[in-house]
């Protein structure tokens, strides 16, 4: 893993000065728009930090027009209240909540509702413009919600994503369905691995899992992540040591200089857990110094019968021609997009990394990869459907 990471560090350099140019053309409007649309998407938590202030711009404490929206609950009609915010559609979190059986505590002393069911325990911040959430113990970050008239609205997509529903859309009727994924048995809890001093800090999340049928898979899955975990960070603390070591001599040689410390941060998704697989990445942003640090993501995608991993090629059904397959997708979608790219894509290796989703399988671009910085990591789901 320490030669995989060098050498995306010493890729990036090559695409730095186009991203520059990039965002210099798009201009403020422009990179609003990126920024939410990298929240939207997901991605690292330090990357995500930064819409809350971009969507407190773009709301501009302007009132929400709310209305009862029929949605399709495991095929059952149902009025919820639900409003339109710059695009992104906000739901009444408890009468949602109602419907899908989930419970919903409010803590009015710290101002934070708990939406708890299937195991998992996803706690929000009611606050102006945070976009802080606590899912199974682990800070994740997603557009912030929104209180009018004592109700509390929250991103439709982002909810249904981080408590086990799928969400579709029909443009003819105009209705969204909601599903509730049949999951594998299992549960999965939040380990850490911090470290604390003046000139660096750590703090690593990564999952482990508990109550699955076969106690065999389930040590072998927990004991690998585990051990991929603290490779990382060993090999992320290397880096770490020099590069704090450089920031303190340059301090010294100009005390005009302000570095903040350096930094890693780990946190992890689980994006899949049916039909005997799971899926997952760990994205760990690393700061050495300068205007900002940099995310790797690492993915992985499990066979609970086995405890191995599966290759891109197994999870497109073993089809010969799964890589024009996914190209021809990744290219119709950033062309229907209008997503820029910093260089021409001509094709996924045969080993790309990736993840797993409800309909599909997920590949992303890496920052600088072919976007600029902004756009954090554009994701691209091959519906399943398209491998058959």
């Amino acid at each position: 893993m320490s030669s995989k990471y060098v050498k995306q560090q010493s890729l990036l350099s090559g695409y730095k000065e186009k991203s520059k140019r990039e965002l210099g053309r798009r201009g403020r409007k422009g990179l609003l728009a990126l920024v939410m649309a990298v929240a939207v998407g997901g991605g690292s938590s330090l990357i995500l930090q930064a819409p809350s202030e971009a969507y407190a711009a773009a709301v501009g404490g302007e009132r929400m027009t709310v209305s009862s929206h029929p949605l399709l609950i495991d095929g059952v009609r149902k009025m919820v209240p639900t409003a339109n915010v710059k695009g992104d559609t906000y739901i009444g979190l408890r009468s949602l909540n109602d419907e899908l059986g989930l419970k919903t505590g409010y803590d009015e002393a710290n101002q934070t509702v708990t939406v708890s069911g299937r195991g998992r325990s996803l706690k929000i911040e009611i606050k102006p413009y945070s976009s802080a959430y606590s899912l199974n113990d682990q800070i994740i970050y997603g557009l912030p919600p929104i209180v009018q008239d004592d109700t509390a609205y929250v991103p439709l997509r982002f909810l249904l994503e981080n408590v086990g529903y799928g969400i579709s859309y029909d443009a003819a009727s105009g209705i969204v369905g909601i599903a509730t994924i049949q999951e594998n048995q299992l549960t999965y809890h939040t380990e850490k691995i911090t470290e604390s001093s003046k000139e660096s800090s750590l703090k690593v999340n990564y999952p482990q899992i508990s109550g699955f049928a076969d106690d065999g898979i389930q040590q072998k899955l927990n004991t690998f992540l585990k051990k991929e975990v603290e490779a990382h960070v060993s090999a992320s603390k290397v880096l770490m040591d020099k590069a704090a070591a450089d920031n303190k001599q340059a301090v010294a040689d100009n005390p005009n200089f302000k570095i903040p410390p350096v930094s890693l941060d780990g946190v992890y998704k689980i994006t899949y857990n049916e039909q005997k697989r799971l899926s997952l990445y760990i994205d760990y942003y690393i700061y050495l110094g300068g205007a900002h640090g940099m995310t790797e993501r690492v993915p992985y995608t499990f066979d609970l019968t086995t405890g191995n991993l599966l290759t891109l090629q197994e999870v497109a059904g073993g089809n010969a021609n799964y890589v024009s397959i996914i190209n021809n997708e990744i290219i119709r979608q950033y062309t229907d997009t209008g997503l820029d790219l910093l260089a021409p894509f001509k094709t996924i290796e045969p080993d790309r990394p990736y993840f797993l989703k409800h309909n599909g399988v997920v590949i992303y671009f890496n920052p600088y990869e072919y976007t600029a910085y902004a756009f954090g990591m554009p994701e691209f789901e091959i519906p399943f459907a398209a491998f058959r």
